[in-house]
């Protein structure tokens, strides 16, 4: 079968499905962070600088947490789109152990990891939605609330465990140990990042301590 002007065999289709899926979990992700940000803008006002974090770990936290998240399925599609779709041999060197699964139980994993990706979306477009205007690397914008409505009323970070659990379904798409790394990384950078965004808002004006440690806290 052609794609793209290759001939690829029907194996390795469930490649060219991860690849594609991934490379639009990319395009939806730029697109939504677009539309949030000049809603953020124009709406909650700008962050605020004195609400930026002042230590070394609270501004390198975020980039640490974004290299994480992005740079492997980054590395996945460039090396499989130039390599037809094919892992190289260097990448199938971090691969999974293929000793209690065959082929074709992999692919049928990879096809419902795909799906199940692209179903996580829904989830994290009503966290957005409901975010709407208090959207932010991390800080505080001028206009401040507690968002409580929507996912954010039975977890606290629901854009957070979103990313976790797609970085989750990358090991399965890809079937390797490096986004299994990467999540390890992720969530410590997160684990690390929330207590400052905690105190961030806890100094808010229109967050009060007591309205914050109500069960807000507690749910991650």
């Amino acid at each position: 079968m052609y794609i793209a002007g290759l001939n690829l065999p029907l194996s390795q289709w469930p490649e060219v499905l991860v690849v594609l899926s991934t490379a639009d979990y990319f395009r939806y992700i730029i697109t939504r962070v677009k539309q949030l940000a000049v809603i953020s803008e124009s709406r909650g006002g700008r962050i605020r600088p004195d609400s930026m974090p002042s230590t070394f770990l609270g501004r390198f936290i975020t980039p640490i947490q974004d290299i994480a998240i992005f740079i492997p399925p980054l590395v996945y599609v460039g090396a499989l789109t130039l390599n037809r779709f094919q892992q190289p041999e260097w990448m199938a060197r971090f691969a999974f152990s293929t000793e209690m699964i065959d082929a074709t139980q992999r692919n049928a994993l990879s096809v419902v990891a795909c799906a199940a990706s692209f179903a996580l979306r829904s989830f994290l477009d009503s966290a957005f939605k409901h975010l709407g205007d208090q959207w932010h690397a991390i800080g505080r914008r001028e206009k401040p609330r507690v968002v409580k409505t929507g996912p954010y009323a039975w977890v606290r970070h629901p854009v957070y465990s979103s990313v976790l659990l797609q970085e989750a379904l990358w090991c399965i798409m890809f079937w390797s140990h490096i986004p299994l790394v990467a999540l390890g990384i992720t969530a410590a950078a997160l684990a690390v990042k929330m207590p400052i965004e905690a105190c961030i808002f806890v100094l808010s004006t229109a967050c009060t301590l007591t309205d914050h440690c109500d069960g807000n806290c507690r749910r991650v």
